[in-house]
């Protein structure tokens, strides 16, 4: 096992070279994309929460059976907000915002907590302000609709989406994808380094020799630099030359 892993930090550093270019070439493409061409999106929402109607004295009873029923009737809420009974009178209560039902049913997401009465109703656009003008919308058309489709009233908006702020785009952090990309792209660089070692199957050193034809080396020549050649070919020239005080003496 020793010997694979020096074996697999042998390759690794013989062809470091080719993985730097990948890391390099792939991180720099994911870099680009992500400040320069990812359009970003703004969420915006809405709370709400489900509570028992007022008795006929406008007092609110609070017990753990109208809690239990009115979570249950969450779901049945999550449901009819997305339907067309409630985003066709978003449409022409608000043509200004310049969608469909369909549209705006694939755009709106209704979620809510756990053993919770809170609903949150939001919407990702990438223009915040119309986001903010679409969940206000819903939101207020399904408090109005919903006590003429049940027949109670029973939902009550905690806070609007407030289009002064500034929010942060959902779908934006070149940071994290940078990372995200030096992580994937030296996991490829690797697989592509140790598949390309796989396949090299020529004979470089003597240990190559000796593992694949259990035989000795009887000599070896060694690589020369230009740099020697020119040097060795300037004293063949001076030699020749008849001029013995320029030898070198390496030679």
């Amino acid at each position: 096992m020793e010997l694979e892993i020096k074996e697999y930090v042998r390759i690794l550093i013989k062809r470091s070279w080719i993985i730097i270019c990948i890391m390099l070439l792939i991180t720099s493409i994911t870099a680009v994309y992500s400040f320069k061409y990812i359009q970003p999106v703004y969420e915006a929402s809405v709370k709400m929460i489900v509570t028992k109607s007022p008795d006929l004295q406008g007092i609110q009873i609070i017990d753990n059976g109208s809690i239990d029923a009115n979570i249950k009737l969450i779901n049945t809420y999550k449901e009819i907000i997305k339907t067309s009974a409630i985003m066709d009178k978003v449409v022409s209560n608000y043509p200004d915002i310049g969608l469909d039902a369909i549209q705006l049913i694939e755009m709106v997401n209704v979620n809510s907590a756990n053993e919770s009465q809170l609903m949150t109703i939001s919407v990702e656009d990438e223009s915040y302000p119309r986001a903010v003008q679409i969940v206000n919308a819903t939101a207020e058309v399904f408090r109005n609709q919903i006590s003429l489709l049940m027949k109670i009233d029973n939902v009550t908006v905690l806070n609007e989406a407030n289009p002064a702020i500034k929010p942060a785009p959902v779908n934006q952090n070149p940071m994290m994808n940078i990372v995200i990309s030096l992580i994937v792209s030296f996991m490829l660089a690797m697989g592509i380094v140790i598949i390309l070692e796989y396949l090299d199957d020529t004979i470089k050193t003597e240990d190559d020799i000796k593992k694949y034809f259990g035989l000795s080396t009887l000599g070896m020549i060694s690589k020369v630099k230009g740099k020697e050649l020119e040097s060795a070919a300037l004293v063949k020239a001076q030699r020749q030359a008849g001029d013995p005080l320029h030898v070198s003496p390496n030679i």
